[in-house]
Order: structure tokens, then C-alpha cells, then sequence
């Protein structure tokens, strides 16, 4: 829901959003030297280059194997004063394990979010998919400011964050509308208290000019950069605003850039897309009705999902898992069609009198209780600051009621998710126009799933066009979110061919789809090594 939160954020299986105008317009070179944010962004990546970063072993707190080394990355807070508040990114690497006539510098990986952390992607090189290219690149990971120990935001305390079992409502009653936005109001107020004048520091303009500190601590003349779903808006403001840093670039599951969608808009769209999802898995299900019983078509599908609903709500399963937590696990299969099987499987057995699947794959995780409560502070900060949202009620109850009525599955929980925005207390940006102008920017590969719901494919499409040169591969009748790494060996052929030899097709290229999963569960079978996931 929203560009942030299903458990497992953007983690690797090894195994088993008054308004002030936006700072800057698109520019050359390390930046435009009319903006005070311009020459702090430029004084900033010069003090970088000069100090680099001290790479050691990691704090026991990253939770990351030896094969890791960490160091640390200072930015301003501020970019408009350079030499005032400064806070340190954390970051991670393992170099290169090819020969040095191979070597190509460091690839650095955003997985999304707002709110996601990548400071595991370097063991991406222990999956096949990527021992390639980790022969040839030093694999860096960072988390970006707010997330993680990179100067944490937090609005809430983490239990109460987690606390379950909680309600949805597919076409919520007045009572519960009041109720929702009460709870939206106290956490913007909530935000405001706790982080005070920093909060509004956390932006994805911020993340772009964070983005240009960390090249030059590297030492890297040019940037090699991939992000996955959020991590394409703040990777496409950086070649709008740095295109002569970009050496290569990869946007996986692309945000729609155009300032209009920023990002009320863009969530409206993605609620409408997670329909058609939600009935692509639903009529998974009912082409195996053998394997799970439940239902020969999708709409009866439909039917014993809502039953498992109206179950959970008079009874929530092993007292945690009511109709949010239920929501939230079968969000996950619009999402990554792999966890197909597992959510088939869980709802069946439920069903059937076994609540131990569903409880194991839907209820809140104690242990990830405080990552997740960061994670959803980071999402609301940046989605709130990025741009103006509607700050009248009527707004958001007309447009998602009307919503609602041809795509219930996700709409009233994104329009919950993303609320607060309403009562934002710090100062929201005018969006900078994403947009290169011809042989500005090197080219760009751009990979997309046509049915991906979490960021629709039309934004794909607007970011091939908005940055001029850019090229667009396409696994078409598929829909995870997230393709680089993953299933299928057509998209990661392209992918191999830019990052190792700079090589793309001249516009676009189009894949077959990858297979569909068995109809087996996950939780009876040996899991494969998962591909990099974005956060969600």
C-alpha cells in the first residue's frame, strides 16, 4: 500500500510523499550555481571526495555477515547550509571478487520505500543471478537519511505501531472514517513532535543530493546506480539534476515522474492497478482449484477470501490476525506472484480449520517491530514533504469512495496509509520536473512489468519519455514488482549486457513473461535463494 510496507521490506532471502517551491531546477554537472541547495550539494560532494569512506567491519546492529565491510557517509541536513547540521548515512560493500582488468567501479542499489534500507544488497553477489556482476563491481549499499542508524526517524513507539489485531473496511462506515482520521491527525502531530524542525529535511530531493555526496565518497567520477520502485523517482531526479555523473543507470518498476502524480495522484492510480492484480492471483487460485479448494472461478475466490475476513474480524486468528493483518498478507500476492502458493495455501487451510499458516504468514513480526515502525515514518515524511496534498476531508472521501466502488481490494487501506499527509505540519514542495533534454544523460535501462500494480506501467512508460535516450525493456502478462535479478533470464540478460558492456536495445525490448509458481505451498517445499526484493 502506498510505495512502502509489506513485512520483509526490501529484505534479501539468502536461502531458504502551505506549500513552498520546490529547491532547484534541473541542472549540469554538480549542480546549478543559482541555488543555495545547488552549491551546498557541490560543497558537500568536494568535502566527500576528500575524505571517502572508512570502510571496517560492521556494527553487530547491521546484523551482517563478515564478507560485509561498513563505513559511514556525512551529508548536510540541510542542503541550503552545508555547514551547519550534518548527519551520517551509513553504508556497505563487498568489493569486487573479479580480476582487476574487469573492475568497473561501484554499483550502488536503492530498494524503494520511501523507507527501505539496502544495506544487505552487497550479498547479492552469493546469488546466481548476480555473480557476474559482482566480479565486476564493488556492491555498495546504504540507507538513506531517516532510515535505519542513518539519523532515524521515528513518529511512534514501535509496539504501538505493531499492536494487532486492527480493522479494515472494504467500504468503510462513517464511525470508521472519523476514527481513521483521528488516527491520521495524531500522527502527523506525532511526527512534528518528535522530530521538530528536522522533518522537513526528509525529502526525495534530499535523497537525489545524498545520492551525488555518496558518488563522491566513493571516488566515483560517474555514478552506476539501479533503484527499484520509489528508488526510480529520487534516482530520475538525480539524472535530472546530475546528468553528467551518470554513468549508468537502472529504474526497476518505475514511479510515474509527471508532477501532477506526485503523489496523491499516483496512489489513486496505484489502488485501481492492485485490482486487476488481485484478480490475476484469484484466477491463479481457481485454475488450481484441485490443489487448494477454493473455488473454480475468481469470483468465488473472492468469495471465501471475504468469508476468511468476516472469520477474522468476530474471531481473529491466534488473537492477532484480524482483517488488516489478513489484508496486509494477500496484499503481498499482488505484489510478488510467488507468494502465490503460501497465501493460497494459508487461506485454504484456515478455512478448513488450520489457522497456523495464516497466522505465521499475516501476523505483525515483535522482532521487526521497530525497522517497520522506521520504515513508516520515513514513507509519511517523504511522501508528505514531496508535494501538496489535499487538505479537506471531502476531497479524499469523494475521490476514494468513487474509488472504491470499481476497486475495493486496496483502496480505503492506501487512502488510511497515506492520510496523514492532510495534516501535515511541515512544509510540503512543489515536485522539480523530472525530464532530460537529448545526449544530456547516457542512456538509462528501464525495466517493467506490464500488470505490476504497485507502480503501474504507465509510469514506465512517462519515464522513457522524459528522459531523453532512455530504453524500455518490458516483461509483458507478468506483474511482480521488482524483475532485475529475479526469474527471468530474458530481463536479466539485458540487464548483464548494460551494467557488464554498456549494451541496449535502441528504444525498447519486450521478454515473454516468466512461469507461472506450481500451485504448491511454499511453506511444503524447499525455498530457492529469492531475488533482490524492492521495499513495498
Amino acid at each position: 500500500m502506498g510505495y512502502g510496507l509489506v513485512a520483509g521490506l526490501g529484505s534479501l532471502v539468502l536461502s531458504a510523499l502551505t506549500v513552498t517551491p520546490a529547491t532547484g531546477t534541473a541542472v549540469h554537472g554538480s549542480g546549478d550555481a543559482a541555488t543555495p541547495e545547488a552549491r551546498g550539494t557541490a560543497a558537500a560532494a568536494d568535502r566527500a571526495a576528500e575524505r571517502g569512506i572508512r570502510f571496517g567491519d560492521c556494527p553487530a546492529a547491521e546484523g551482517l555477515p563478515e564478507t560485509v565491510s561498513c563505513g559511514t557517509v556525512e551529508v548536510p541536513l540541510d542542503y541550503a547550509e552545508p555547514d551547519g547540521r550534518r548527519i551520517a548515512l551509513t553504508v556497505s560493500r563487498i568489493a569486487a571478487t573479479g580480476e582487476p582488468a574487469d573492475y568497473q567501479g561501484a554499483f550502488v542499489y536503492n530498494p524503494g520505500g520511501p523507507g527501505a534500507s539496502s544495506m544487505y544488497f552487497p550479498l547479492a553477489g552469493q546469488l546466481q543471478e548476480w555473480k557476474r556482476i559482482a566480479r565486476a563491481y564493488d556492491l555498495v549499499g546504504y540507507a538513506p537519511r531517516g532510515v535505519g542508524r542513518s539519523a532515524p526517524l521515528s513518529c511512534l513507539e514501535p509496539k504501538e505501531f505493531v499492536k494487532a489485531p486492527t480493522a479494515s473496511e472494504t467500504h468503510p462506515s462513517p464511525a470508521f472514517k472519523r476514527a481513521r482520521i483521528a488516527e491520521a491527525r495524531e500522527y502527523a502531530d506525532a511526527c512534528a513532535r518528535r522530530a521538530g524542525d528536522a522533518l522537513r529535511h526528509y525529502t526525495s530531493l534530499n535523497n537525489a543530493r545524498d545520492l551525488e555526496v555518496l558518488r563522491a565518497a566513493l571516488g566515483q567520477e560517474r555514478l552506476t546506480f539501479m533503484g527499484a520502485s520509489y528508488g526510480t523517482y529520487f534516482g530520475a531526479l538525480y539524472a535530472t539534476l546530475f546528468p553528467s555523473h551518470v554513468r549508468r543507470m537502472v529504474f526497476d518498476s518505475a514511479v510515474h515522474p509527471a508532477r501532477e502524480k506526485i503523489w496523491y495522484r499516483n496512489n489513486l492510480d496505484q489502488s485501481f492497478a492492485f485490482e486487476r492484480r488481485w484478480a490475476d492471483f484469484r484466477a491463479w487460485v481457481a485454475r488450481h482449484d484441485a490443489a487448494y479448494g477454493l473455488g473454480t472461478t475468481p469470483e468465488a475466490v473472492a468469495r471465501r477470501y471475504e468469508e476468511a475476513k468476516a472469520r477474522v474480524a468476530k474471531e481473529p486468528a491466534g488473537g492477532v490476525v484480524g482483517p488488516a493483518q489478513l489484508q496486509g498478507a494477500f496484499l503481498g500476492a499482488a505484489y510478488y506472484d510467488d507468494y502465490w502458493p503460501a497465501r493460497a495455501t494459508a487461506l485454504s487451510e484456515y478455512l478448513s480449520g488450520n489457522d497456523k499458516p495464516l497466522i505465521r504468514q499475516a501476523a505483525p513480526k515483535k522482532e521487526w517491530a521497530a525497522d517497520s515502525e522506521n520504515a513508516n515514518a520515513v514513507y509519511t515524511a517523504i511522501l508528505c514533504n514531496d508535494a501538496p496534498w489535499p487538505t479537506e476531508w471531502k476531497v479524499w472521501d469523494r475521490d476514494n469512495t468513487a474509488l472504491a466502488r470499481k476497486a475495493p481490494f486496496e483502496t480505503w487501506d492506501n487512502a488510511w496509509m497515506n492520510l496523514p499527509c492532510a495534516f501535515w505540519r511541515a512544509p510540503r514542495q512543489q515536485p522539480l520536473e523530472v525530464r532530460t533534454r537529448w545526449g544530456a544523460l547516457p542512456p538509462v535501462l528501464i525495466l517493467a512489468a506490464e500488470h505490476d500494480a504497485a507502480t503501474p506501467y504507465e509510469g514506465a512508460k512517462e519515464l522513457a519519455r522524459k528522459l531523453k535516450g532512455a530504453v524500455l525493456i518490458t516483461e509483458e502478462d507478468a506483474g511482480t514488482h521488482g524483475i532485475g535479478g529475479g526469474a527471468n533470464d530474458c530481463v536479466n540478460a539485458y540487464l548483464e549486457d548494460y551494467l557488464l558492456r554498456g549494451e541496449a536495445p535502441v528504444r525498447r525490448a519486450s521478454c515473454a513473461p516468466h512461469p507461472e509458481p506450481d500451485p504448491v505451498s511454499l511453506d511444503q517445499r524447499t525455498l530457492r535463494p529469492q531475488p533482490l526484493r524492492p521495499a513495498v
